[in-house]
């Protein structure tokens, strides 16, 4: 008998809380399905998707997006307060006040799509997590190239591999043609979609059931 293998394709941005949660509750839910199915070979593919590609290269004022985005001081106090519950309950401490540009990911994208291809599994787990922690603990620009070269030379990627891909003026990042249309959103094996930052046992769920459609369809008929 083959190997059994599950894949799951995330699709998101760095500048998404939401997304970042999803990913706890992703690790969590795997966490899970390994110590259930130890013989399944479980393959996860990030795929960057630009929510803003509007935004100028420098980026916008952190506060002053959210303020037009969401039309008061009070509406961003409450859509925070609500980001900020969700995120503790998986072990994670988001500071808004912390956050000082809403910036351009259109270089971050190709920067971690560029390390997707041609770096290896840890390199690619140390720079999402790297990007995400840069935007959402250390007030960092994720528009800035200077910034971007020193996170990747921080993962141990050659600065030379990725300086053509960091173009620095807002060029839109094309993503994957078959991207959901919300983040994030988790595919399972091509088969079954879920979009918003799922219940890792919602996401346990799916693994499941999509485990059990590609076993109930390599059994000889």
């Amino acid at each position: 008998m083959s190997s059994r293998r599950l894949r799951i394709d995330v699709f998101f941005d760095f500048i998404c809380p939401w997304c970042l949660i999803g990913k706890r509750q992703l690790e969590h839910a795997q966490v899970q399905f390994r110590s259930r199915h130890p013989d399944v070979q479980v393959t996860t593919v990030w795929h960057g998707v630009q929510l803003l590609p509007q935004l100028p290269v420098q980026g916008e004022p952190f506060a002053d997006f959210y303020r037009k985005r969401l039309g008061n001081a009070e509406a961003m106090t409450m859509r925070q307060a609500q980001v900020q519950q969700a995120a503790a309950a998986v072990g994670l401490t988001i500071d808004f006040s912390r956050i000082e540009t809403m910036p351009n990911t259109a270089d971050a994208h190709r920067l971690f799509e560029r390390v997707s291809v041609l770096g290896n599994a840890t390199q690619r787990e140390m720079l999402l997590e790297r990007l995400f922690a840069a935007y959402f603990r250390k007030r960092e620009n994720l528009g800035c190239r200077e910034t971007l070269l020193a996170i990747a030379r921080s993962c141990g990627v050659d600065a030379q591999v990725v300086l053509d891909c960091l173009k620095g003026d807002a060029t839109p990042f094309d993503g994957f043609p078959g991207a959901t249309s919300g983040v994030p959103g988790f595919q399972f094996d091509r088969r079954m979609t879920m979009v918003g930052a799922q219940p890792a046992q919602a996401l346990l769920g799916a693994m499941n059931q999509a485990l059990k459609e590609s076993d109930h369809e390599r059994q000889p008929a």
